[in-house]
């Protein structure tokens, strides 16, 4: 299978558009199974690398030359909203693995809930003795893990939307966990996102599988010409006995939901796929217990990044009182928090920079109290001293006006929680 990739790649002029983690993996490979190949590779930023075959192209035209390549390699994080190309010239590490490995690839995407539900697959599959790997935008290179892969090998990849941008191929099993307004200042539009989304499933077959959120609206609009095998799941299906009181809310119903129709497609013992969901840990950042201090439970949902997502945090809690919230304005449509947030589902509003600010201007309710915060140290000392049962924090916006990811976000709020006095 690394044959079939090499000899793809070996005769054409190359560009790795990229030197993060992703494209540091796609010089690796080539590097490595062609010793002696010529490279180029771009990025905004300096590189450093030690290779006279390597030819550098940096700085803030880095995207100018494009037309000079066979063939780009590109990571997922650079936008080509305002670069116009032949389609043909791009590839990524997922559209590689897509058309050159023969193995089962079960793809999950979603604008939330797709690290979870990859996870519990992989978790089920691996209980019930197969050989699975977990790839993709959960953390692993693909590229990485080559060397890893038999015959054999069910591969379980989360997609994110930069990954399927540009594939002209879809999984054996696609999993589409939702839909919503995310990631606007990578796309020129809404619908760009969205087609991204759904190439996970554009191109199946008539011998693939489709399993999909059937109560998510925005999904029922694109799903007319699907030609694979169609798996709609809704939250008011029948769950089995799933008993782990760290997996909460209607978004995890889904997640079990989609992993035993996975279980199903490959004849898993669906008692023993319900014992694993029981001992699944949930990830990090994702309604993760902090702990209770101060008579105050506190919960992280820094992965909560969008609207809805913070929505479905706070009912899933059911008891929250304090609510840290805000983040990079990116365009998205606040109106349904707003909406939820006037009503008075949640007593104190602490609200952090840019969209908490933009959101706390909007709430009319007398009875709510708002608190406009520039930090994260300030926001945790009023939760600790307004609160009376739960603290969460959840952005419902990006993290990247103060923080490198949610994460980094997260791992702050958490660190200040433990550590105050």
């Amino acid at each position: 299978m690394i044959n079939n990739i090499i000899n793809y790649l070996k005769d054409k002029k190359i560009l790795i558009l990229g030197f993060g983690r992703e494209g540091k993996s796609s010089y690796n490979f080539i590097r490595k199974n062609l010793p002696d190949k010529e490279i180029f590779i771009g990025d905004q930023n300096p590189i450093e690398l030690n290779d006279d075959k390597v030819t550098l192209v940096t700085g803030d035209n880095y995207l100018d030359s494009l037309d000079d390549y066979d063939l780009i390699i590109k990571t997922p994080g650079i936008s080509f909203k305002d670069v116009k190309i032949s389609r043909d010239k791009i590839t990524s590490q997922l559209e590689l693995f897509l058309n050159f490995i023969p193995n089962k690839i079960i793809g999950i995407t979603g604008t939330k809930g797709k690290s979870t539900t990859s996870s519990m697959i992989y978790k089920v599959l691996k209980e019930q003795n197969k050989d699975v790997l977990l790839l993709g935008n959960i953390g692993v290179p693909l590229l990485d893990m080559i060397d890893d892969i038999k015959e054999d090998t069910i591969l379980v990849i989360e997609m994110s939307s930069h990954q399927l941008e540009f594939v002209d191929k879809s999984p054996y099993i696609s999993i589409l966990t939702n839909l919503y307004q995310e990631h606007l200042d990578h796309y020129n539009s809404y619908d760009e996102y969205i087609n991204a989304k759904m190439n996970i499933c554009k191109y199946q077959t008539k011998d693939n599988y489709f399993i999909y959120n059937k109560d998510d609206q925005e999904i029922l609009k694109r799903i007319n010409n699907i030609n694979s095998n169609m798996i709609g799941v809704s939250k008011n299906d029948n769950i089995p006995n799933v008993e782990n009181d760290k997996i909460m809310g209607d978004s995890s119903k889904y997640n079990i939901l989609f992993t035993l129709e996975v279980a199903k497609l490959f004849n898993l013992d669906l008692n023993k796929a319900v014992s694993s969901l029981n001992t699944f840990i949930p990830l990090p950042h994702r309604i993760e217990y902090v702990g209770e201090y101060n008579n105050i439970k506190f919960y992280d949902d820094a992965i909560a990044t969008i609207p809805e997502a913070c929505i479905n945090s706070i009912k899933a809690l059911k008891n929250v009182d304090t609510l840290i919230f805000g983040g990079l304005d990116r365009g998205v449509n606040l109106t349904s928090l707003e909406e939820y947030l006037n009503q008075g589902a949640v007593k104190n509003l602490i609200c952090m920079p840019e969209t908490g600010y933009i959101i706390a201007d909007t709430i009319t309710n007398k009875d709510i109290n708002i608190f406009k915060v520039e930090t994260m140290e300030k926001a945790v000392d009023i939760a600790f001293n307004n609160t009376k049962n739960i603290c969460l924090l959840a952005p419902a916006a990006a993290s990247y006006n103060r923080y490198k990811n949610f994460e980094e976000k997260g791992n702050h709020y958490q660190e200040l929680i433990k550590n105050h006095k």
